[in-house]
């Protein structure tokens, strides 16, 4: 089975340090701005199965037709975050996918042996399926939807009006906002 059958607007990344992150990605690539939302620890993300206690900052910036994803976790708790890095550890953690039928698309991952290892709820419905025999990283599905695609959308356009210099890091206290 191959794990790609749907475009990739989401390359995600573990990173010791999400503003210095955030900033080699600006300054190396264009990439931003970046949308910071900091310390989460949310009552709807699992992992294996339990509630996670996972405290994590997550920030967004367009770079090209796909958007960057840093994530910091805080703490030790664990997590499918740390499954691939431990603390002080950085890398491509996970790649995104919007599949139209999110709960087949899912089950045909299951059936091909990748485990659900995290689920959460944002914009949408979430898992984590551990590819990572098959590609190195995870792959994450999010469940397809508008508001989804809308919160997309405002990354991209807000990175096409960008100058690219003034306020490479927005952070805001929450992801609704």
């Amino acid at each position: 089975m191959s794990p790609f059958k749907y475009a990739v607007p989401q390359y995600g990344y573990v990173v010791d340090d999400i503003e210095e992150a955030a900033m080699h990605w600006v300054d190396l690539v264009g990439a931003g701005p970046f949308i910071h939302s900091p310390h989460h620890v949310s009552p709807d993300h699992f992992y294996r199965g339990q509630p996670s206690e996972a405290e994590l900052s997550y920030a967004f910036g367009q770079a090209g037709p796909a958007h960057i994803q840093l994530i910091q976790q805080h703490n030790d708790a664990p997590s499918v975050y740390r499954d691939m890095f431990a603390k002080g550890e950085s890398g491509l953690h996970h790649i995104a996918i919007l599949p139209p039928n999110w709960e087949a698309e899912k089950k045909r991952y299951e059936d091909a042996g990748y485990e659900t290892v995290t689920t959460l709820v944002s914009a949408s419905r979430v898992a984590y399926k551990d590819t990572r025999p098959a590609i190195g990283c995870f792959v994450e599905l999010y469940e397809d939807n508008e508001r989804l695609r809308e919160t997309f959308n405002s990354w991209k356009t807000l990175h096409e009006g960008w100058d690219g210099v003034t306020d490479p890091i927005r952070v805001i206290m929450n992801m609704d906002d």
